[in-house]
């Protein structure tokens, strides 16, 4: 998996570019996403089915891998069981 890279839900609209790479496989739903959506969708993993929002940017605990968000769904992204957290906005300088 590289920067750029798309990846695509198997179980419900989600899709995300990834922004920061890292070696693991992401997950949607509690399945693995992939380039391209299979024909038929498989149930959403009740534990996973909090959503995703578009537009935010998605990162594991390390830092190590970051996603963003291009379609919205409802399957919550995770690795190896870890749900992923958004990242939150950088707080602007003060000007005087």
């Amino acid at each position: 998996m590289k920067p750029g890279t798309k990846l695509k839900s198997a179980v419900c609209d989600t899709e995300v570019m990834v922004i920061r790479a890292a070696d693991a496989v992401v997950e949607c739903g509690g399945v693995p996403m992939a380039d391209e959506r299979p024909a038929e969708r498989q149930p959403v993993n009740p534990a996973f089915a909090d959503g995703t929002k578009i537009g935010k940017r998605y990162v594991n605990a390390a830092g190590t891998l970051e996603l963003l968000c291009v379609k919205a769904g409802q399957g919550s992204l995770s690795i190896a069981g870890e749900t992923l957290k958004t990242k939150d906005a950088k707080p602007l300088p003060a000007s005087d």
